[in-house]
């Protein structure tokens, strides 16, 4: 089903393509723009369900998560390590595509804002650090939830399921309740993404019947500029690995090489997972290492996705003129830090925090619609380093821990 999922969407851009070069080259500038909107409108829409879908999704997925969280007197210990290497990967990662992006400009010289429009300028008007932090905090979470606040769904969802980890029976209606809700929340997001096919056909026909055939030098640009990134992220982690575990880490990689070709292959993380899970303890790796680590880390450790969520935004600005300042992009870092960890798991969620970035510096999130044609090609490659960001991780904490074993070693019969 996948490999047609993805036919789908592979047909879907060939053939956006050339509807939109089509009309380009052979509709009148009368006609022009009721094909582009036409086009758009497939688009909306998706954008559309993809909003409706949003705050349940957060809301109950999170949830679920945190409270089936063990005491945390019995796991503070190896949590705490494994949170703070997940934190400082993924601060890596978000700079690096800071970093990676403004150093290639790939959407420089789109000029995608309309003839005689005003570029807009991302604003933080009246930020305040209380204005910030109060905002963080919902007054009402049927308020924040209306206006799909992430960053307070994602608040409320962390008390609540902290709460529920803290019960000594843990609620089990209440977790029912949030793991049925989520099951179902996932199932609608799987529905959803069905449509993405027609939206990535909208996107790239109403995109090149505007821009004409030049624009896929631009696509080559980012999507070449994304994978040079993501090759810097693999080098850093892999010496970050070789600093902290030695040479054993190349043994541990290669039990991740099939999981890491599956998630490329199905543009999916949580597809390399059983095998993750299988092959790690096989090189060494304590199996009650893994078992925490890697279901932790799919939650909190997904580096491929955070260096696309920075790479993207600013790849969007970019294609629609507009500057970041230096203060700006530090509250950005900041806020996809925190508003990323809220939707693990989910396909597409990169497009979900993407949309929420651009809204809380008063862009159109619509504008997201300039890279929608070619995300499945970018979530190929960051569902593969999520699960090489992974690997590393339980390596480290495992080292730490002193829980990392060599299987060959203990494999040699005992002399005497």
């Amino acid at each position: 089903m996948k490999n047609k999922f993805a036919l789908f969407i592979i047909a879907a851009m060939v053939l956006g393509v050339a509807t939109g070069w089509a009309c380009n080259q052979y509709l009148t500038p009368e006609q022009l723009p009721q094909a582009i909107a036409g086009f758009s409108l497939l688009t909306k829409i998706f954008l559309l369900l993809i909003k409706m879908i949003i705050a349940p999704l957060v809301l109950f997925t999170l949830i679920a998560g945190i409270g089936h969280m063990e005491d945390a007197a019995a796991v503070g210990r190896v949590g705490g390590k494994a949170l703070g290497w997940f934190i400082g990967a993924s601060i890596v990662s978000l700079l690096l595509g800071i970093v990676m992006v403004e150093w290639l400009q790939p959407g420089a010289g789109m000029n995608l804002q309309a003839a005689g429009e005003a570029i807009k300028a991302p604003t933080t008007d009246g930020f305040t650090l209380e204005g910030f932090i109060t905002h963080m905090i919902p007054s009402s979470i049927i308020d924040a939830m209306a206006k799909n606040e992430i960053l307070q769904i994602v608040v409320f969802s962390v008390f609540v399921g902290t709460a529920v980890a803290m019960l000594d029976d843990k609620a089990p209606q209440v977790m029912q309740l949030a793991e049925q809700a989520a099951s179902i929340m996932l199932k609608v997001t799987e529905l959803v993404m069905k449509f993405a096919p027609f939206a990535i056909f909208g996107s790239l026909a109403a995109t090149v019947a505007k821009q004409g055939l030049p624009i896929l030098v631009t696509y080559a640009k980012f999507i070449g500029g994304f994978y040079s990134a993501l090759g810097v992220l693999w080098v850093v982690l892999i010496v970050a690995g070789l600093g902290f575990v030695g040479g054993r880490i190349f043994r541990i990689l290669g039990a991740a090489r099939e999981p890491a070709l599956l998630a490329f292959s199905t543009a999916s993380s949580e597809a390399a997972y059983p095998k993750l899970l299988e092959g790690l303890p096989k090189t060494g790796v304590s199996r009650k290492i893994v078992s925490f680590v890697l279901p932790l880390g799919y939650s909190f450790n997904l580096d491929g996705s955070m260096i696309y969520c920075t790479f993207a935004t600013l790849f969007i600005a970019q294609a629609h003129g507009v500057d970041f300042t230096t203060t700006q992009l530090v509250m950005m870092l900041f806020l996809l830090l925190v508003t990323s960890k809220g939707i693990a798991g989910v396909p597409r969620a990169s497009l979900v925090v993407i949309m929420a970035t651009l809204s809380y510096f008063g862009l159109p999130d619509e504008w997201i619609a300039i890279v929608l044609g070619v995300d499945h090609l970018l979530d190929m490659g960051r569902s593969a380093t999520n699960v090489v960001g992974n690997t590393v991780a339980s390596a480290v904490v495992a080292k730490w821990e002193g829980q990392l074993t060599d299987p060959e070693a203990e494999s040699q019969p005992v002399k005497g």
